[in-house]
């Protein structure tokens, strides 16, 4: 195998990672695309601006942040403690957390898009034949928003498997625990270990060739799939 121990646990590190972020973000990103979609709360353009920050703040800002918030004297650091949990940088939770917050409009934009075009209408008809609004969530917005998840997941996956300075501002690089691909890819540049930078690059190459494969053959089938329904 042309990648090393270190390289593969890294790997499967940033694997945990990104279905964990992925997991956390569809429970977390789905109402709050929801909400984006249908409000006409003077507050939809905050928080709409609030969650597309991480597109545009530079990584090392919003991990500096977050570092403070997190650690022994941040508010979480004092939640954490409160509560006998270890302090949440240098740890896997500590990347989880961090990953949520960064790849956040990667999961809600998608959704917030599907959502806002479905239009009212599907809704209103759900409401005529007795539904109420969370059945008409359920049964109706959430299966015509399938090509909106698909697109979310996968952006977010992938998104979350490339991340770099985050990661290591919260995590560090402790092997095991918080070097992940993107990180040990630096490491090897940095030994000057070109060739198993080489391997591990050329992984996540492929990884981000087959995402957007994957994006632009599924979305289309499943368009027509739930025009179809």
């Amino acid at each position: 195998m042309f990648l090393s121990e270190s390289d593969s646990q890294s790997l499967w590190l940033t694997i945990r990672l990104a279905f964990a972020v992925t997991a956390i973000l569809l429970f977390v990103g789905t109402p709050i695309a929801w909400w984006l979609a249908r409000t006409r709360s003077r507050f939809k353009g905050p928080l709409g601006a609030v969650v597309a920050l991480p597109l545009v703040l530079p990584p090392s800002v919003l991990g500096f942040y977050l570092l403070l918030a997190m650690g022994p004297q941040g508010p979480v650091g004092h939640l954490t403690r409160t509560f006998g949990m270890s302090a949440l940088p240098f740890t896997f939770w500590g990347l989880v957390v961090a990953s949520v917050f960064y790849s956040l409009p990667f999961m809600v934009q998608p959704l917030q898009n599907a959502f806002e075009s479905i239009g009212d209408h599907p809704l209103e008809v759900a409401a005529t034949l007795g539904a109420s609004r969370l059945d008409a969530f359920f049964t109706v917005a959430l299966p015509l928003a399938r090509p909106g998840f698909l697109t979310a997941s996968i952006m977010t996956f992938a998104h979350t498997v490339g991340e770099f300075g985050v990661v290591l501002m919260i995590g560090g690089n402790i092997p095991g625990v918080s070097r992940v691909a993107s990180v040990q890819i630096y490491d090897h540049v940095e030994a000057l270990e070109y060739g198993q930078a080489h391997h591990m690059a050329a992984v996540l190459l492929a990884f981000s060739f087959l995402v957007l494969l994957a994006l632009s053959v599924w979305r289309p089938t499943t368009l027509k799939t739930a025009r179809r329904d």
